[in-house]
């Protein structure tokens, strides 16, 4: 039952407008809508599942995104440094979400979101290696090698790769800003971060991860701001960026606070696509509302694209 209404709430959740404005609140907690959904629930339900059927696809499961032997003779490498891939076989062209787990670099398991499969997208999703096993940058340099597997090898199942979107939660959300601000992390792999199409964390930090500075023996209410924080490298010429947090309130440890300096400083430095969306009522655990956002955002930016192409 929670399961389908969660799926109904996605639904209801895709009516957001097609433009944002600097900031967009999402509220889910309405006592009215509450009622309405139960009340109503068997109709939207009927309506749910005869909803057109999900794109046909195909799921790869263990593959290794670093290829050179030096990494590979890491027995940590082989274990961890591997992901998931679901692509559609029904369309050529389609984009790609990248999707870090979260788990704050302690923890966390790869996994494919259900609320992103079969929806004419290719998804994939990376492990990376983790504290204390590993510290910093390593697990910026391991999100950077799956990034730069995707650009080098999506074509070969039918993505487009300059369709590329980086995304994930909380942790996930701070490699996927990082890899795609700093572009130190995908340049000795012959990428340019631009090549991006679009940055979609959801409640990533912005400062300086709590981890790194566990590391360092800074405690986790003490900001820094550094070569390791995305903050520390705003500009003006990055992808696309759209943030997603949960309610100021109930956020942890000041996350939309982080964001919001985030988009503020982008637009300063001259950032023209830097947007910054607060779902109301949703703590740090706000993934699966985001999810309808992320799906809207793959699609504006993907019709974008296509507008400009030659000859269209």
């Amino acid at each position: 039952m929670n399961r389908l209404m969660n799926r109904l709430m996605s639904r209801l959740m895709r009516k957001m407008p097609d433009s944002f404005t600097e900031r967009t609140i999402y509220t889910h907690q309405s006592k009215a809508m509450n009622r309405f959904l139960r009340i109503l629930f068997p109709v939207l339900l009927i309506a749910v599942e005869a909803a057109p059927q999900p794109s046909a696809e195909k799921m790869i499961a263990g593959i290794s995104y670093y290829t050179d032997g030096k990494a590979m003779a890491d027995p940590y490498v082989r274990e961890r440094c591997v992901m998931d891939f679901s692509y559609p076989t029904d369309r050529q062209g389609f984009a790609t979400i990248i999707w870090f787990h979260g788990g704050g670099l302690t923890g966390g398991e790869k996994f494919l979101p259900e609320e992103l499969r079969g929806r004419g997208v290719a998804v994939i999703a990376p492990n990376y290696r983790l504290y204390p096993k590993v510290k910093a940058p390593e697990y910026l340099r391991d999100a950077a090698a799956a990034i730069a597997w995707v650009f080098n090898h999506i074509s070969e199942y039918g993505g487009d790769p300059s369709l590329i979107f980086v995304s994930g939660h909380s942790a996930g959300g701070y490699l996927a800003t990082m890899t795609a601000l700093d572009k130190i992390w995908l340049a000795p792999h012959g990428i340019d971060a631009d090549q991006i199409a679009g940055v979609i964390p959801f409640s990533g930090h912005t400062i300086t991860h709590m981890t790194v500075r566990e590391e360092r023996g800074i405690p986790s209410t003490r900001p820094v701001i550094d070569s390791l924080a995305p903050l520390y490298h705003v500009r003006p010429d990055a992808p696309p960026l759209l943030l997603i947090t949960g309610d100021r309130e109930l956020e942890m440890l000041g996350r939309y606070e982080e964001n919001a300096y985030l988009m503020r400083m982008m637009k300063v430095a001259g950032h023209k696509e830097t947007h910054l969306l607060e779902l109301d009522g949703y703590d740090h655990g706000m993934a699966q509302p985001a999810f309808p956002l992320l799906l809207k955002e793959v699609r504006r930016i993907t019709d974008l694209k296509k507008q400009t192409l030659p000859g269209t």
